[in-house]
């Protein structure tokens, strides 16, 4: 036979396998109807079980690595078309309906908003950046600003979550385990550092530069250039900038930005220090209330899942089958639980996509615990 009549017979078989596809969603699309009448959940986790075992009996010992994965993949799709028929509602499709209808049009001009740091912070220049007359609330840590949040204190809170080179920011990503929030819009700003003294310092007299550890590493290389200097990293680039001009020492310097120089009248000892050109800080701006203003086309998701084999997976092949972008996939560890991790995820959807609704839909079958944490646009 030639590599042609091969392809031919192939051909054949996936014409039947796509007649006993259409079929098998046919009956269970009639499943899930008996199910709602009688109330009975989509899920039935023993059958499913005993589903695989038996399918794993009759293959044959070479496809025995690969049918598990076949046939977990085919329930998978079952159960989303069984829900998809049904018409799961978590109740979280009505909220998202709701706070469609009640969001404003327009995102506001000025707010309260909380931002870690002092005047000069990047977070500032973020919060500037997604409205037009803030009055800014600065505090010292991202714990501050989630609390702050939560307490009413301030309407909004704006935190970075990612930097293109450096990586996410973990401490965010283990607060946002502790606390109550909504993400209503996201802004991405580039992220240039400049090594900052008291004027007249040179090069060759500075003994210590402050940073944050972000700017740190994303300044390693220029960094590494420099002799008998000790790097200290501080809360964030503005208060290095702080620091150094309101030290009476002429032999620090901090990594900051040129409008940190503005702020706290020092001088560039020398420009554009960071490792790449193309450094961005992507920023998310927080509430306590469910706000989903017109264009939102990204969904944040935090999920637990069950610490067994193959639930990643299970999870991700949804996603596959509702045809969803995943943009950002990062995984923290859970306190208290030995390796166990919560997912974070960023789904390139809008939010008024069916699709969408319907996998938060299913989620609480899919997860041991989920967080939907909002839908929004990002501005660059």
């Amino acid at each position: 036979m030639s590599l042609s009549d091969y392809r031919f017979k192939i051909d054949e078989i996936d014409e039947k396998l796509l007649k006993l596809f259409s079929e098998r969603m046919e009956t269970c699309a009639q499943i899930a109807a008996f199910k709602k009448e009688n109330s009975l959940p989509v899920l039935d986790a023993r059958r499913e079980r005993e589903k695989l075992q038996s399918v794993l009996k009759q293959t044959p010992e070479s496809l025995r690595d690969y049918t598990p994965q076949l046939f977990s993949l085919i329930m998978e799709m079952s159960r989303s078309f069984q829900n998809r028929s049904i018409g799961t509602d978590s109740g979280l499709a009505s909220a998202i309906k709701k706070a469609i209808d009640e969001t404003p049009q327009l995102f506001p001009e000025s707010a309260s908003v909380a931002c870690q740091g002092v005047e000069g912070a990047n977070s500032q220049f973020a919060c500037e950046k997604l409205f037009r007359s803030p009055n800014i609330m600065f505090l010292s840590s991202f714990d501050a600003v989630f609390s702050s949040i939560e307490k009413g204190l301030c309407k909004y809170g704006v935190i970075p979550v990612e930097n293109s080179t450096a990586g996410s920011v973990n401490s965010v990503y283990d607060l946002m385990l502790r606390h109550e929030f909504r993400i209503v819009r996201s802004v991405r700003i580039k992220v240039e550092h400049n090594l900052l003294a008291k004027p007249g310092t040179r090069l060759e007299d500075i003994r210590e530069i402050y940073s944050h550890e972000q700017a740190i590493s994303q300044c390693s290389a220029f960094l590494g250039t420099l002799k008998n200097v000790r790097v200290i990293p501080c809360e964030n680039t503005a208060v290095a900038a702080k620091r150094v001009s309101e030290s009476e020492r002429s032999d620090i310097a901090a990594l900051s930005s040129r409008q940190c120089m503005k702020y706290y009248g020092l001088s560039c000892v020398k420009e554009n220090v960071q490792n790449t050109g193309n450094n961005y800080t992507r920023f998310i701006c927080i509430s306590k209330a469910l706000e989903i203003y017109p264009g939102a086309n990204r969904t944040s998701l935090m999920l637990t899942l069950p610490h067994e084999a193959g639930s990643l997976y299970k999870l991700l092949s949804r996603l596959y089958a509702l045809d969803i972008n995943l943009i950002k996939l990062e995984s923290r560890p859970l306190p208290e639980r030995e390796f166990e991790f919560m997912f974070y995820f960023d789904l390139d959807t809008p939010v008024y996509s069916p699709r969408l609704l319907q996998l938060l839909g299913e989620l609480p079958e899919a997860c041991e615990s989920n967080h939907y944490l909002g839908s929004y646009s990002e501005v660059f």
